[in-house]
């Protein structure tokens, strides 16, 4: 069976779910139900079962809540997840899903992280391997919360909103990092905010009730060194990715763990006690530890509550898989509880590929639009995405800084060639012991031979307090020997100014040979250097490595300022430009949106090259630094890719290329490969660019990206070029395969090149993510060239599965011509109409893609039709409080006075049940444990769904109850 027929619905039931209102829905006549497509990262079977992992996409650091039918407007438990982003723009995504399995994107957090270099791509700074990571997210007392950590941009972030799809976003700077951090309100004790966090050892902070200021601190609560006789701890383990929940009167906290030549697993900690030792008696640690999950690398995560049938709770856990080049992919995994621990799986064991029966069971109708979500999504460039209000974020924009002339074009180090007889102003940390030598110089009388070294960081140092500034480029470079030691060692030009030490410049130096480090930094512009210590010294790890004992000669110390040609943020670059794009896209950092647009060519992207790549970035943290032009480009447009098996195609308008332009479409990571249009001297040529491991340390950018021999095509005088690129996750596992072909005529497709790869996870934290798909333009000579996209088309067929097959485009064709447009709405009409004109006009598919994307664009408008005619249905419902061993329970009643069975389902803030055929005059009843003395007032929702004429018709009434007994 191919990977589209996995796909494929095993049932065609059109519908819609009007929020609060009638939503009848429509079934279409002879429409083959084997044929009608589904959402490309969905691993719902169709049978009321999924599989695991979830969404068959790069989906990390997961963070799940349900916000339930009684406190939203839908009438039904609404489920929230977030993901880390990284440097990715629009960050921290919020995906949205009503079963747990199939999820889609409905917001971000935010537009830009920041507007700083860094985030922008500008200067030669990059975020990879930093930005945004491990978002926490909450819903407590009406609002939403996400708090995540910052590698670089200061630490911790709240955000906070009322309306998580739609509202703004309120954000405040804690000022301090916390690694992996879990934002927790302890309901047990009034809602009381806390934010956990740690490696191997777990703390807590107490925030203010406001959560703007930290009020209370609970170093090591508990950690490693607690558990010698849980093995995996006591082998001195480190855990880490905390998230807290609160369940049956304890407080559990999952994290993961690694053991080396084991699979990342779970484990998890439990107390009654939620700070442990601080509120216990005689100080004790209170907190048990347990395995709780060790099969197939499923691990970090967290516990995910369901309502249940009988009124209660379930609980499931939704952890992440490591699958790279995939990505980490999330899965959702029931537990059986025993003795207040739970059991992940069968029996503990989940395996890729396992099935489990879905936890939360929808009408037919809602089935299907269910099954239609996905974190991808083909894209016609029409500039018909929602505007979100995220894409308004207004920026206070710095003004432009003057520096100090004086202090530019000449040497900052003083005593840079150890000539004077005295060392000063050298000193030397850590330890390390520096002497002058005359007898070994690389130049001049002397050089400054470093002893004594134990770490990594024991090295000589001077100040250079007052002469850096910030938003300044500085030449780096320095003289370095060594006779005793490794083969070859690494050495750092480093500076550190309070924000952690940086490396402006690094050489790997073989034993026995003078050496030159050198390399161009620019200080962040806004960098507080007012104090800037300047080191030479080795890089850490942890153990310390061999190096850090290495005893050197150092010489010709030398920081020198450019005179500035620094770019700086400018309104327009981040003011909104009237484009709004799929919530599926993100941007390789920050955009700058002068030189992106929908709206100047109607129906295409625009990419304007406004910059020009230098092949002088530098990644913040890497082994081999250098970026390559790719990395350093800005505005590449990305999505996610998706497996097994992912195709994405993209028409491109090259005529407006110039010289040292270069365009196309890419799968990339740190490794990567793309075809591209390249123009040299007037000339265009296509060919295939492919960068692999292992990763220098020095790079010529434009020799990387040179075109593989044998794979270019000249193109003379065309221009209207479509690109396919065929990703195969799943031949080799643990490897991508990248297969790209072209055609000049929109008809006939040619191989371009042979596939390429393997590609590879690296597991650097430089660029710490899967490999996405990606449109991109590029300027190597001057600004001003422009490429215009038309359209961006995704299959999960590869060429080698076939080709076109048209039956899914016919088969919602043949469904929406069988309607009857009088019966809906207008504006859900109107979207039929559109969806149904493109799919028409998709007359003579030559590739997948172009089948698969207009018909999944149909069956979501046909999925989303709301009636206006829809016949009335005859039911009464009731909803009390009663006190029962001196709890209240909510209890809710249904009679169906309808002349057929019916479908019901009584939703409450304290769980769900769902009755099915409940026959004519016949009621139904469930009471819903609150486990409260006093239950406050509220609304239960009564929903009920029956098939009349082949039509699925459903009411919805929501029932006031309160404790004064009704």
């Amino acid at each position: 069976m191919t990977s589209r027929k996995r796909r494929l619905l095993r049932t065609l039931v059109g519908g819609g779910v009007a929020l609060g209102l009638l939503v009848p829905t429509t079934v279409a006549g002879a429409v083959d139900p084997a044929v009608t497509p589904s959402g490309l990262t969905s691993t719902d079977n169709g049978d009321g079962t999924y599989s695991v992992p979830l969404v068959n996409s790069d989906v990390p650091d997961i963070s799940v809540i349900r916000v339930p039918a009684a406190e939203n407007a839908e009438g039904r438990d609404v489920y929230y997840m977030i993901s880390t982003t990284m440097h990715l723009s629009p960050g921290a995504p919020i995906m949205k899903s009503y079963d747990l399995v199939n999820w889609e994107t409905v917001n971000y957090v935010y537009d830009r992280l920041s507007i700083g270099d860094a985030s922008s791509l500008r200067n030669g700074q990059n975020s990879y391997g930093e930005g945004q990571w491990a978002s926490s997210l909450r819903y407590h007392d009406g609002r939403f919360y996400v708090a995540f950590n910052t590698n670089n941009l200061g630490g911790a972030y709240i955000y906070s909103t009322d309306d998580i799809e739609d509202g703004t976003w309120d954000k405040v700077a804690l000022g301090r990092g916390f690694h992996d951090l879990s934002l927790f309100f302890d309901e047990a004790d009034g809602g009381t905010p806390y934010i956990f966090h740690g490696s191997g050892s777990t703390s807590a902070v107490q925030l203010s009730d406001d959560l703007t200021t930290i009020v209370a601190e609970y170093p090591d609560i508990f950690g490693s060194k607690d558990f010698p006789d849980f093995p995996i701890l006591a082998s001195g383990m480190h855990y880490e990715g905390i998230q807290v929940s609160y369940l049956d009167g304890y407080y559990y906290m999952t994290t993961i763990t690694w053991p080396a030549g084991g699979n990342r697993q779970v484990v998890m900690f439990r107390s009654p006690e939620l700070l442990g030792r601080y509120t216990a008696v005689g100080g004790a640690n209170t907190y048990e530890v347990r395995s709780g999950l060790d099969s197939d690398g499923f691990a970090q995560g967290g516990l995910v509550d369901i309502a249940s049938a009988d009124g209660g709770t379930d609980w499931y856990g939704m952890f992440f898989r490591d699958t790279y080049p995939l990505g980490r992919i999330p899965a959702l995994v029931p537990a059986t509880w025993q003795d207040g621990w739970p059991t992940f799986g069968n029996n503990g064991v989940v395996k890729a590929g396992d099935t489990f029966a879905k936890p939360i069971i929808l009408t037919p109708a809602q089935e299907r639009r269910e099954r239609l979500r996905s974190v991808v999504a083909s894209d016609d460039f029409a500039n018909d995405a929602e505007h979100k209000a995220f894409r308004d974020t207004q920026w206070e924009i710095p003004a432009v800084p003057k520096y100090e002339e004086s202090l530019l074009g000449v040497e900052l180090v003083m005593n840079p060639g150890f000539e004077d007889d005295s060392l000063v102003p050298w000193s030397a940390q850590f330890g390390a012991t520096i002497t002058r030598d005359p007898d070994t110089p690389s130049s001049g009388a002397a050089s400054l031979r470093v002893a004594n070294r134990t770490l990594n960081g024991s090295a000589p140092h001077q100040q250079l307090d007052g002469k850096i500034q910030a938003g300044i480029s500085y030449e780096v470079s320095a003289r370095v020997r060594y006779t005793d030691g490794p083969d070859a060692v690494r050495f750092d030009v480093v500076g550190d100014w309070g924000a952690g030490v940086k490396a402006l410049a690094g050489a790997t130096v073989t034993k026995g040979a003078w050496a030159t480090i050198s390399g161009t930094y620019t200080v962040p512009a806004d960098a507080d250097v007012r104090s800037f210590k300047l080191a030479v010294e080795t890089p850490w790890a942890n153990p310390q490595p061999a190096s850090s004992s290495v005893e050197y000669l150092l010489d010709d110390v030398s920081v020198v300022g450019r005179s500035p040609q620094t770019a700086h943020a400018h309104a327009d670059e981040v003011g909104y430009n009237g484009s709004d794009l799929d919530l599926a896209w993100e941007w390789n950092h920050n955009p700058d949106n002068r030189y992106w647009s929908l709206t100047e060519r109607e129906g295409w992207l625009r990419l304007t090259n406004g910059h020009v790549v230098t092949g002088e970035a530098e990644y913040s943290k890497a082994p081999g630094r250098d970026l390559t032009y790719l990395e350093e480009a800005r505005n590449t447009l990305s999505q996610r890719t998706f497996g097994p098996t992912a195709s994405a195609e993209t028409r491109l308008d090259v005529s407006k290329m110039i010289d040292g332009d270069v365009a196309g479409l890419a799968v990339y990571g740190r490794s990567f490969t793309y075809a591209a249009v390249k123009q040299v001297g007037g000339t265009r040529t296509l060919g295939l660019v492919t960068r692999l491991q292992p990763f220098d340390e020095s790079i010529d950018a434009a020799a990387v990206e040179a075109f593989v021999p044998g794979t270019t095509i000249d193109l003379g005088a065309d221009t209207d070029v479509r690109l396919k690129a065929d990703a195969d996750f799943a031949s080799s596992p643990g490897q991508l395969k990248v297969q790209f072909s072209y055609s000049l005529d929109g008809r006939t497709w040619q191989p371009l090149g042979t596939p390429q790869g393997p590609i590879v996870m690296d597991w650097s934290l430089s660029h710490f993510m899967a490999n996405r798909f990606g449109l991109f333009s590029y300027a190597t000579e001057q600004t001003g060239g422009t490429v215009d996209f038309d359209y961006y088309y995704l299959s999960d067929t590869l060429d080698a599965d076939g080709g076109a097959d048209r039956a899914p485009l016919d088969a919602v064709i043949a469904e929406a011509e069988g309607l009857d447009e009088a019966r809906y709405s207008p504006e859900s009409w109107s979207a039929v109409e559109k969806a149904l004109a493109t799919a028409r006009a998709t007359t003579s598919p030559s590739t997948q893609n172009q089948v698969d994307a207009p018909a999944h664009a149909l069956a979501v408008a046909l999925a989303s039709l709301v009636e206006t005619d829809a016949p009335d249905l005859a039911f009464s419902a009731s909803a009390t409080v009663r006190t029962v061993a001196g709890r209240d329970t909510v209890t809710v009643r249904v009679v169906n006075d309808e002349d057929g069975p019916v479908d019901v389902v009584l939703a409450t803030p304290f769980g769900i049940k769902t009755f099915t055929g409940l026959a004519p005059g016949k009621s139904a009843q469930q009471s819903f444990a609150t486990r409260l003395v006093n239950a406050p007032a509220g609304e239960a929702t009564v929903t009920v769904t029956r098939t009349i004429e082949g039509k699925d018709v459903t009411a919805s009434r929501t029932l006031a109850y309160g404790p004064d007994g009704s």
